[in-house]
Parts: structure tokens; C-alpha cells; sequence
């Protein structure tokens, strides 16, 4: 539920499973296939914003394959401790993106209302998105800690949609990016996949998914963003204090 509304789940899942004597490695591979289903599910919950964001999301997809498949591969060849050390650093970034992002957008909105004929600020922020959700794609397959906090945050800094329709398209992004990591470990890390993990997150995720759909689609924008304020303040100290 929490991956769905907010998108730090992987905060709760995975110091759980390092308390439950799981390894780094195994307890983050085996966590990232687990909660595909999860994504699946929340993304059909999410169907009728999904479908008014067509465009942008196949202008998107690309990014998160590629950063998803990059990031599953640095962490096959990278020391665990190279991400996750900066992991505190990009949840901070992404709450203050959330918690700043209704200025944002009005001022964005106001300029765009003066009907300027220069479009260079719109064209900045659209590769400024792209870059972004590439560079998460990467975060997402090599760790994924709060990838949905980062790009509702990017999102809400660089777009004018609304936070449902975000909301929506976060959970497209990360299932994409889980989904194609989750193929990589497959072929290339199968030693690493405890099956018995990957199958309880992945029946806790799925269902969760369903639900946290429902939820989160009835919150008001306010009540949304207070909750994933809320939620990454949690998990925020919880990785800082107690991982």
C-alpha cells in the first residue's frame, strides 16, 4: 500500500528482511522482483490516469528500461554501500521537491500564462525530467529505496499535471524499472533470489497494490502529499537511525 500511494515500501521490506538475517544482496534482489506484482496491480487501480497520460508516459517508459537495466547491473558489479550511502541524501531531496512543489507550479503556471513566445523554459524542464527519470531508472534497478518519492518529487517540480496523475505515472515508472531489474537478477543473479522472500512480498505487494489504489485515489492533493510527507519523514529516520 505504502509503494503505491507513496513509494518507499522498499524503506519498510528491506531493513525488515537485514533483521531477518537476509544479506544485503540477497534481501534487495529478492525484494525487487517480490514487489513487482505490487506495481502491477496499483498501476491498474490507477488505469483511468494512467490512460489520460499516454503520451508522456511512452516518452518516459524508454528511460526507466535503460536506467532500470543499467542500475541491476551496477549492482552486480559494485559494492552494495556505493548507493545506499547517498540513499538519506536523495529522500531528504525528494521530500523538500514534494513539500516546495504547489509554488513551483503555480509560479511555473504564471509564466506560462503570459503567453511568451519563447518556449526555452519549457524545453529546459522537459530534459530536466528526462535526465532525471533516466538517473532514478538507475537508482531504482540498483537499489529503489524511495525511487517514487524522487519522481513524484521531479515530477511535481517540473510538470503542471496534478498529483493524482503523478501518482499514477510513478507507479508505472517503478514497476518498469523493477520489472526489467527483476529480469536482469533472473538471468544473471539467480544464486542471489531467495524464492520463498519473493513470493511472500510478492503476495503482501499485490494485494497491498490493490488497496493502496483505492486509497490513494480518494486522497485530496493536500491529504496526498502530507502522507508521502509523512511517510518518507519515517523512513527517512529509520534508514538514518536504525538500518
Amino acid at each position: 500500500m505504502i509503494n503505491v500511494v507513496v513509494g518507499s515500501g522498499t524503506l519498510v521490506t528491506f531493513p525488515t528482511l537485514l533483521l531477518f538475517g537476509y544479506s544485503p544482496i540477497v534481501a534487495n534482489i529478492s525484494n525487487s522482483i517480490g514487489i513487482v506484482g505490487g506495481g502491477l496491480s496499483g498501476s491498474w487501480g490507477y488505469r483511468r490516469e494512467i490512460a489520460a497520460n499516454k503520451r508522456l508516459l511512452l516518452r518516459l517508459l524508454p528511460l526507466s528500461v535503460l536506467g532500470g537495466l543499467a542500475g541491476a547491473l551496477l549492482l552486480l558489479v559494485l559494492p552494495p554501500e556505493a548507493f545506499q550511502a547517498i540513499v538519506p541524501a536523495l529522500i531528504v531531496l525528494g521530500l523538500v521537491m514534494v513539500a516546495i512543489a504547489p509554488h513551483v507550479q503555480r509560479s511555473a503556471a504564471a509564466k506560462a500564462g503570459q503567453a511568451a513566445p519563447d518556449a526555452a523554459p519549457s524545453r529546459r524542464r522537459a530534459l530536466l525530467l528526462l535526465v532525471g527519470i533516466g538517473l532514478l531508472g538507475v537508482y531504482g534497478g540498483y537499489f529503489g529505496a524511495a525511487q517514487g518519492i524522487l519522481i513524484v518529487g521531479l515530477m511535481s517540480m517540473v510538470t503542471l499535471e496534478s498529483l493524482q496523475r503523478i501518482n499514477a505515472i510513478k507507479n508505472v515508472l517503478t514497476t518498469v524499472v523493477n520489472g526489467v531489474a527483476a529480469l536482469t537478477f533472473m538471468v544473471f543473479a539467480w544464486d542471489f533470489i531467495d524464492w520463498t522472500v519473493v513470493l511472500l512480498i510478492a503476495v503482501g505487494a499485490t494485494l497491498g497494490g490493490l488497496a493502496g489504489a483505492r486509497v490513494g485515489r480518494r486522497l485530496s492533493p493536500t491529504a496526498l502529499r502530507v502522507t508521502i510527507l509523512v511517510i518518507g519523514t519515517i523512513a527517512l529516520i529509520r534508514i538514518v537511525f536504525f538500518s
